[in-house]
């Protein structure tokens, strides 16, 4: 099992442990990068419109490779702060809602948004290759 604690100063740390965790779990390099990129997504989401820190926690059962990605604070609707500070004009890069979950949802075989006055959690669910037949 994988679980940490993210914010903005830990986010490349949390991208090479969910690499590394995933070739550890069977992923294919190239597979494994698409999880990784996922979940940094969801991460870099939780940082950049939640509250800015979360937590992320992964594990394999014998066919999938599970993770989640969840934060305490209210996601806000206009890339800043959830308590509306902030003028999109002066954002500092331009940027378009949703591409960081559009991402995510493309890369992961399932995903799941649960969201409400606590926090967002999301669920997300890669498929882990079917290991050779001994003998075969």
């Amino acid at each position: 099992m994988l679980e940490r604690e993210f914010d903005s100063g830990t986010l490349a740390r949390r991208r090479e442990a969910v690499l590394g965790y995933a070739i550890a779990c069977g992923m294919p390099e190239a597979r494994a990068i698409d999880v990784m990129i996922a979940v940094h997504e969801l991460a870099a989401n939780a940082v950049r419109h939640g509250p800015g820190y979360g937590r992320l926690r992964m594990h394999a059962t014998a066919s999938t490779l599970r993770g989640e990605v969840s934060d305490p604070g209210l996601a806000s609707r206009n890339g800043h702060a959830a308590d509306g500070a902030g003028d999109p004009a002066t954002a500092p890069w331009p940027f378009e809602q949703g591409h960081g979950l559009w991402l995510a949802r493309k890369a992961a075989d399932d995903l799941h948004v649960t969201s409400g006055p606590h926090g967002t959690v999301i669920a997300l669910a890669f498929t882990l290759p079917v290991p050779a037949a001994e003998g075969h």
